[in-house]
């Protein structure tokens, strides 16, 4: 059985099970794995048999859940390698220190390196790379005045590296990738990330396409789309709830971009004008809980697929934010 199941999609947190033959794909975490997995549970999947992630960009409505969901089920993760590059930076900020801090630690290290002549010349300090925090040294300064200093607390892995996975596999946009039974085919999107992407999922014959987060359709994302089972396209916002909406202006202007996120009616343009009309269902997903209304949504999308929708073909659902809808199956 080919199986969809969109377990959250907006800002708040995205994440999508696609099941073909034996094996079973989460397509981004963007919910805590707690979260996740009561999701799932309630939408009729077994986190436990979850065979891989796959990542399409490092927001963090995409990955908040990733690095606990991996390494509680013990499972690989796919990226783009700017993708993998861009999520370690989020999850890992330079610690800060002052320039007296600093000047003073490469004082420090200075005096170590001729008291040992013996030793290699250490490169000289850089206040940036530095991993010294105020905390640190005030919590060395207390350390030496105090007898008997109180033991450190065995960091536990995460703590240690907060990005560490399992296994990771990278991938690249344009060329296709198997896991397991299912076949996948990355394509580039408009989208303000290292190295966005959407995918073309097939399996047993089913394909089924994957493309949200996008400020406009290009003509590569356009070939991808075409002769599928399943279309999941983004619907974001209303134009004009966008704008009298409360987003700060610099927000606005970044949803309305080529590298934002697709309105209601740049996704019914694409639907009525470019659309080839094969899919069995098309799926509206990444709603705006702030600049949206499910009903415009539907009735934008519906309009431009005016004469096409009927028991068999074009069959419209609306992913929500706040629960799973209910799993498609082929």
């Amino acid at each position: 059985m080919v199986r969809f199941t969109v377990l959250a999609s907006g800002s708040k947190g995205n994440s999508t099970v696609v099941t073909g033959g034996k094996t079973r794909i989460l397509v981004d975490a963007g919910l805590s794995c707690r979260e996740l997995f009561r999701r799932m549970k309630l939408a009729g999947e077994d986190a436990a048999t979850l065979d891989a992630i796959i990542i399409t960009h490092e927001h963090s409505d995409h990955v908040s859940g990733l690095a606990v969901t991996a390494r509680k089920l013990g499972i690989p993760v796919y990226f783009t390698q700017a993708t993998h590059r861009a999520w370690v930076r989020w999850l890992s900020p330079r610690k800060q220190m002052t320039y007296a801090q600093w000047l003073e630690q490469c004082r420090q290290q200075a005096a170590a390196r001729m008291a040992e002549a013996d030793a290699p010349t250490a490169d000289d300090c850089d206040p940036e790379e530095s991993d010294t925090t105020v905390d640190d040294l005030a919590a060395s300064a207390d350390n030496t005045s105090s007898s008997a200093p109180a033991p450190k607390k065995k960091k536990t892995a995460a703590e240690k590296d907060p990005t560490a996975l399992p296994s990771i596999q990278y991938f690249e946009a344009g060329k296709p990738i198997q896991i397991g039974d299912i076949s996948i085919s990355p394509f580039t999107i408009p989208h303000d990330a290292a190295d966005p992407v959407g995918f073309v999922f097939q399996a047993e014959g089913v394909r089924m396409a994957f493309a949200t987060d996008l400020g406009y359709i290009p003509p590569n994302v356009k070939a991808q789309l075409k002769s599928v089972d399943l279309l999941y396209i983004e619907s974001n916002h209303d134009l004009e709830m966008l704008r009298d909406g409360p987003y700060p202006w610099s927000v606005k202007q970044r949803v309305l971009s080529r590298v934002g996120h697709l309105s209601n009616e740049a996704c019914a343009t694409y639907l009525e004008a470019e659309y080839d009309g094969q899919a069995t269902y098309v799926v509206l997903g990444h709603l705006s809980e702030s600049n949206n209304l499910p009903e415009l949504a539907r009735i934008s999308a519906e309009r431009a697929l005016n004469g096409r929708a009927s028991l068999l073909a074009n069959r419209l659902l609306l992913a929500p934010q706040h629960e799973p809808l209910s799993a498609i199956c082929f």
